[in-house]
């Protein structure tokens, strides 16, 4: 993808930073595939072969856990998550860049930083010991999924910034797109 040279330095910016969470968002979403087919597995050994695997059992958790996880910035990114316009819902562009600045700020990365700082200790005690599955015959790699609960926050708050530049350049009047929306100024 070759930049465009009517771009300024701070929406080729923020294209650049974009991409982290779109070409990870994409990879995981495969995760979705091979979760389904690791639960069907495990159905039909338990109900039509009378067989039972823990580690495939417990594997529907990490699957699970990472296509969540891994895929929150993507998320993020796409406007999936759960949001209350009432602030912005029929406001300006330059009102919701405002609206999503303060979000970032006040709400988006202050929570972001509490899961992360929150799940330091609890992440360095798993790898300390290499936590397993505490069932027999489990996933012996526990404190890999547990690493989870750092990246996600920091996918998340890569996001935020991501967003908050956006939302800078709408202010300072250029024409950053965003990913769902394509020209953010649109009916200005």
């Amino acid at each position: 993808m070759t930049p465009n040279p009517a771009q300024s330095p701070l929406t080729r910016l923020v294209d650049r930073l974009d991409r982290v969470n779109e070409w990870l968002g994409r990879g995981v979403a495969w995760l979705g595939l091979v979760l389904a087919l690791t639960v069907f597995a495990v159905v039909v050994l338990r109900y039509a072969l009378g067989e039972s695997n823990q580690w495939l059992s417990e594997s529907i958790y990490y699957w699970f856990a990472m296509l969540f996880m891994l895929g929150i910035g993507y998320t993020y990114r796409h406007d999936g998550h759960v949001r209350v316009d009432v602030l912005s819902r029929n406001a300006s562009p330059r009102k919701r860049a405002w609206v999503e600045i303060l979000g970032v700020f006040l709400l988006l990365w202050p929570v972001c930083l509490f899961i992360g700082l929150a799940s330091v200790d609890y992440v360095a005690n798993a790898w300390a010991i290499r936590e397993g599955s505490p069932e027999p015959g489990g996933i012996p790699m526990l404190y890999l999924l547990k690493t989870l609960l750092l990246i996600m926050p920091a996918l998340l708050f890569w996001q935020g910034l991501v967003e908050l530049l956006r939302a800078i350049a709408t202010l300072r009047a250029e024409r950053p797109t965003h990913p769902d929306r394509g020209d953010i100024r649109e009916g200005v």
